[in-house]
């Protein structure tokens, strides 16, 4: 996912537990374990920031309507 994150950051260990069948099988799977997840973990904050801005989105929309009225009440009015 471009522009998710910095992909010039370093590199940081971490710890993680997972269910080890589950790491067992994505061990045998080709590539980089490493680049999965990150490519996996990206692709979440990608899917929270697009919600997060949807919701934002929506929330400045019903407050525009809240103040002002709806965009298709002056159209209802000629139907």
């Amino acid at each position: 996912m471009d522009g998710v994150y910095d992909r010039r950051a370093p590199k940081r260990e971490v710890t993680l537990s997972l269910d080890e069948d589950i790491l067992h099988r994505a061990q045998s799977l080709p590539g980089d374990l490493s680049e999965r997840v990150e490519k996996l973990l990206a692709d979440e904050v990608a899917k929270a920031d697009r919600e997060r801005r949807l919701d934002a989105t929506i929330a400045a929309l019903n407050d525009f309507d809240a103040k002002y009225g709806s965009f298709a009440d002056e159209h209802l009015d000629h139907l």
